[in-house]
């Protein structure tokens, strides 16, 4: 009978061991399973979220906006005395004001190193509201001012030709208004390699010594650029998308108004802000002066680009592909090199569409503007009007888009159409004004740009 006592333990074990295995499976499902169901839950919330924070786990990160990242040419750096001989920004303040779409409850930050010669240590960075809410300025509304911080930790420091994203903060803007974001680096950067976009067409302010949270900067130094800051995400609501545009000056803003915020994508962005059923919609500016599709120009390429500025950004559902023109303008006007220039863009833009669409994001193709009468675009042969022409042709009738903005139409004079109307351009016969801009804004159909 004693050979029973230890058939007994045996059992129990078992059965001890198989409760263990069966509670261990329902955890491990319940974890698949709530992963599976709010893939962004953790990271939407942020460390340490709790119950209370449920509602904003279901929403998603989408970017409200973006400045694309470039290596700072020699007349864009920082004025005296903030760039030294070997370094840049050492014991510098920067405060710059970057104008939202979509709003917000939480946000975070996104500092570009993609150029920097050496690492960049961040030292110290808050975000604040603007003195009465206004782009370019230096102060900040009292009581406003919110410390970021990337992992915990007030400073940080972006490796050579990397990011850095943010800790979420909880911080309201509202759509459409400006946000200050300042910046300390008591070391500055090592290098004069520096990531910037010269382009911003809104001031900002530079002072030595930690000023980070400081109402106002009397005696700074005013620059038109912006400097580090790449991008500015919002945790929105699972309807909230962006429609991003790949472009040049022409969407960068030049003959724009100085903190005006009136560049055509800012125009349209109000404009989508009239209807609800385009409320929700952030439009996202990957644009700079002379950038050009094929050839690095100022800036990458935008077929090495557009992984970094586009397919890479959160929620961008849509994509307008505006650029091209300087592509034509600097190819020799001959002939021959027009037709190679017109094939090799549409064989680019095929690309670009291939890519996006691989990613689920929705492709619109915007016609190259007319350049009669530019110095140095125009040619007395007319072959770069010739190649435009053919490269408007394909937009329109290819049908490889999804949709056609027909902004060559919306602009260009009916009388003379390889010219812009007159009243429309800044003097250059290129770059438009602020009205030409808003023809371009009111060109976009809102309906093409609504959630299907």
């Amino acid at each position: 009978m004693q050979p029973s006592k230890p058939s007994s333990r045996v059992s129990l074990a078992h059965l001890v061991a198989a409760c263990v295995l069966a509670l261990a499976l329902v955890v491990t499902s319940s974890a698949v399973v709530a992963l599976v169901r709010s893939p962004q839950g953790t990271a939407g919330a942020g460390a340490g979220a709790g119950a209370g924070d449920t509602a904003k786990a279901a929403r998603h990160w989408v970017n409200t906006w973006s400045a694309m990242p470039q290596l700072t040419e020699a007349h864009n750096m920082p004025p005296a005395p903030f760039t030294g001989e070997r370094a840049v920004l050492v014991d510098t303040t920067l405060r710059q004001t970057v104008r939202v779409t979509t709003g917000g409850d939480r946000v975070r930050l996104r500092f570009s190193n993609a150029f920097g010669g050496t690492a960049l240590p961040l030292t110290a960075v808050t975000v604040a509201l603007p003195k009465d809410g206004q782009a370019g300025v230096g102060a900040i509304e009292p009581g406003t001012t919110r410390t970021v911080t990337f992992g915990g930790r007030d400073a940080t420091t972006v490796p050579i030709g990397a990011q850095v994203v943010s800790d979420p903060l909880d911080f309201t803007v509202r759509p459409g208004s400006n946000l200050t974001v300042t910046t300390y680096l008591a070391e500055g950067q090592a290098s004069l390699n520096l990531t910037s976009h010269p382009g911003s067409r809104t001031t900002s302010y530079l002072q030595h010594g930690d000023r980070t949270r400081d109402e106002d900067l009397p005696g700074a130094t005013p620059t038109n650029h912006w400097y580090l800051l790449s991008d500015v995400e919002v945790l929105s609501r699972p309807a909230t998308t962006a429609v991003a545009v790949l472009g040049d000056s022409l969407t960068d803003g030049r003959g724009s108004t100085t903190n005006g915020n009136n560049r055509w994508p800012d125009q349209l962005f109000d404009r989508l802000q009239q209807k609800p059923a385009t409320r929700g919609i952030a439009v996202v500016n990957q644009a700079a002066g002379g950038n050009r599709v094929l050839n690095d120009g100022l800036g990458p390429n935008a077929l090495a680009r557009l992984d970094r500025d586009i397919l890479a950004h959160s929620a961008v559902e849509q994509l307008i592909v505006f650029e091209g023109v300087n592509d034509i303008g600097t190819a020799e006007a001959t002939p021959a090199a027009q037709q190679r220039v017109t094939a090799d863009l549409i064989a680019a833009y095929d690309q670009i569409i291939v890519r996006a669409h691989a990613q689920g994001i929705r492709v619109y193709g915007a016609t190259l503007l007319p350049f009669d009468g530019n110095t140095p675009y125009d040619d007395a042969g007319g072959h770069r009007e010739d190649a435009r022409q053919a490269v408007n042709t394909w937009i329109r009738t290819s049908g490889r888009f999804d949709a056609v903005l027909d902004f060559d139409r919306a602009v260009r004079d009916p009388q003379n159409p390889s010219r812009l109307q007159p009243t429309l351009h800044d003097g250059d016969w290129l770059h438009l004004n602020p009205e030409g801009y808003r023809a371009l804004a009111e060109a976009v159909p809102s309906r093409l740009l609504q959630r299907r």
